[in-house]
């Protein structure tokens, strides 16, 4: 079957040993007062939840789904989902990193990324629901009026209310512009927005008793385009300034999407007949508003499936040590049985490597842009906060695709090693993988990202901002490369910082030339430079591990983890220069008749 209990250990080996986050913080008179010992109480309340509450409802959520009355267009969540969603709330997550102004608990970012986490681990469709509340939360904080925010703001933060984000329509995904839907001005200043939208997580159910919904439409003299897209606000119930609410708002539920994973999230085709809303943000201006959300959200999916890694690697690593099946090569390990535990087997401590090396890269990459978001938004030195936004900037879209590309890998591989158990729904595995695929492709698609990040964050400034992460590369290169045991992942860094410089220019040049050229290589481009980020993280990793590794286990799982991703994953950029360099070519030469 498959396990989940919170890996705090290696947890809090990220936050205090390689990031040291307790003295980042203190620098910001916000976070003055986090100490580790909080944020590890954090860490180990919010593991019981999750393992205790959320996990055991993950087959439930996918074995029920969500059902829709389409009589009354009201959605039923999985058994146990609202009950769950009750103590969460009871207990006082939601506010966990809110603003204290608005009845926040003001935590940081990296507390509030180590518990999503965690929740995803356990739950991830039940974890959307709060997910998508935490964003809309977000959004109307840098973009709301006072009157939204003062109403709306503190009913999320308490969870009373949830959110949603609704810009899919059935003609248009990443090409917004292309949206219909249209929003009339009111006497009031209201609007009265009317149109369709699709793929809709969360936009309907039974968990809370209001949901506000972000909606992007046009105003009837808007231009074209993106520049003419507005934000609005759109309660599922009507609401007064005291936040009682009053009639019910024509924004439904016509549908619910079936779906191949995340079953127990209820992803809804929403349909709008004239349903009020109010303005957020300037007119024409939604995209601006509503990227707060998005960004936002690209980081959170990346969270889904570093939180579906963990799970998939704590179950069948805990598998293949149970599993009997043939005799290593070498000889008989376990003699006292008809056959050695499948981990003997070299293979099988491949999958298992594969599935650690990128969770636990993963890991110490997602905290760290955690915390880069801290200090974007808290530290009181303008160049901190200058040079934390520029990797926010950058990395982002690796965040999103690099990590859910390793994601949909290692819950294959973790449903390879159970091999028979885990193609069968009884153990749970084959689920971590459906779940697992949606990543890849909602909140911008993995190919989106990479042209995000080839076309606008490295080309779109000339690499200003590539050359200050490899600064900081460069930096810890410099300063550990004669450390004892250290000379290999200097010289990796090294070698994959060359290579993505280089390449770099050379894609720069041939797009200048022709514009196919950024496409054809936009996707192995950004695999390329999620390997230099991992690498780097994985050389931080090794530089603390190295000193304790002889005497502590843990910190030699550290260390010999490192080698294999240098040894075994790394050497993948090889072939990636290769691909980028074989240019657009091979991919539009044949005819679009001839497919």
């Amino acid at each position: 079957m498959a396990q989940y209990q919170a890996p705090l250990r290696d947890m809090q080996f990220v936050l205090h040993e390689v990031l040291n986050v307790e003295a980042t913080l203190k620098k910001m008179p916000a976070h003055a007062e986090v100490t580790r010992d909080l944020l590890d109480q954090v860490l180990e309340e919010g593991g019981k939840f999750c393992a205790e509450v959320l996990f055991p409802l993950n087959a439930v959520g996918d074995r029920e789904g969500c059902t829709l009355d389409t009589t009354t267009h009201e959605v039923k969540t999985p058994t146990g989902f609202k009950a769950a969603y009750t103590q969460f709330v009871e207990a006082g997550w939601p506010a966990l990193s809110c603003d204290p102004t608005y009845g926040g608990q003001g935590l940081p970012h990296v507390a509030q990324s180590a518990f999503q986490e965690m929740m995803n681990s356990a739950n991830q469709a039940w974890t959307m629901y709060p997910g998508l509340t935490h964003g809309a939360y977000q959004a109307l904080l840098a973009h709301g009026t006072e009157a939204q925010k003062t109403t709306v703001l503190p009913k999320l933060i308490e969870g009373t209310w949830t959110g949603t984000m609704c810009l899919t329509e059935p003609h248009c995904g990443t090409d917004l512009g292309l949206l219909r839907s249209r929003a009339e001005p009111q006497a009031d200043g209201t609007y009265k927005i009317t149109g369709g939208k699709i793929f809709i997580s969360s936009g309907e159910h039974d968990m809370a008793e209001n949901i506000v919904h972000l909606v992007l439409a046009r105003l009837p003299d808007a231009p074209p385009g993106t520049k003419g897209i507005s934000l609005f606000l759109v309660p599922k119930y009507m609401y007064g300034a005291d936040g009682m609410l009053g009639a019910r708002n024509p924004i439904t539920c016509g549908a619910l999407e079936h779906k191949m994973g995340i079953h127990g999230n209820s992803t809804c085709q929403m349909n709008l007949d004239g349903a009020v809303g109010t303005i957020v943000g300037q007119p024409n201006k939604g995209l601006n508003a509503m990227f707060v959300m998005m960004n936002g959200a690209r980081l959170g999916v990346g969270m889904q499936s570093l939180g579906l890694m963990a799970t998939a690697y704590q179950s069948s690593a805990a598998y293949a040590k149970e599993r009997i099946q043939s005799r290593s090569l070498s000889g008989p390990k376990a003699k006292d049985k008809p056959a050695d535990p499948i981990i003997v087997h070299p293979d099988v401590r491949r999958m298992l490597l594969t599935q650690r090396a990128y969770l636990e890269g993963s890991r110490a990459f997602a905290y760290w842009i955690a915390l880069q978001a801290d200090i974007a938004h808290y530290s009181d030195d303008e160049d901190e906060r200058k040079d934390a936004e520029d990797m926010l900037t950058l990395l982002t879209p690796v965040i999103k695709a690099f990590i859910t590309d390793a994601g949909f890998e290692c819950t294959n591989l973790a449903m390879q090693v159970y091999g028979g158990h885990g193609y069968i729904s009884e153990n749970g595995i084959e689920q971590l993988a459906r779940d697992a695929r949606i990543n890849m492709i909602y909140e911008g698609t993995n190919t989106i990202q990479s042209l995000d990040l080839l076309g606008r964050k490295v080309l779109g400034d000339g690499g200003a901002k590539l050359k200050k992460f490899g600064r900081e590369v460069e930096a810890f290169v410099s300063e550990h490369q004669q450390e004892p045991g250290m000379a290999e992942f200097a010289a990796g860094l090294e070698d994959i910082g060359g290579k993505l410089t280089d390449i770099s220019g050379w894609v720069g040049m041939q797009g200048m030339k022709n514009p196919e050229e950024i496409g054809a290589a936009a996707v192995d481009y950004l695999r390329l430079a999620g390997h230099m980020v991992y690498a780097y993280f994985w050389a931080r990793m090794a530089q603390v591990a190295l000193p304790k590794a002889k005497d502590d286990a843990f910190y030699n799982a550290k260390v010999q983890t490192a080698k294999f991703y240098y040894a075994r994953l790394l050497p993948e950029s090889e072939m990636l220069v290769k691909r980028i360099k074989a240019g657009s070519k091979s991919l539009l030469s044949l005819e679009a008749e001839a497919f």
